[in-house]
């Protein structure tokens, strides 16, 4: 499954890293490359959990077009 994610490196300079469509679903990393790998498995325990609670594995997600 290939998934959509959020990064951005926050005021400490950890990386944060999101699946927005997992609810819950977020990590990070000293570094953008090891947030992206903890992500991976982050999700992996989330859809397991998901899964085992009988709940809906993702949740919808959109793209908007927003003009400034």
């Amino acid at each position: 499954m290939t998934f959509d994610i959020t990064l951005y490196q926050d005021e400490d300079g950890f990386w944060v890293v999101a699946c927005p469509a997992i609810p819950g679903c977020i990590s990070q990393g000293d570094t953008r490359d090891e947030a992206i790998e903890n992500i991976k498995d982050a999700i992996q325990g989330c859809l397991e959990v998901r899964a085992e609670r009988g709940m809906p594995l993702t949740i919808e997600t959109a793209r908007v077009e927003v003009n400034i």
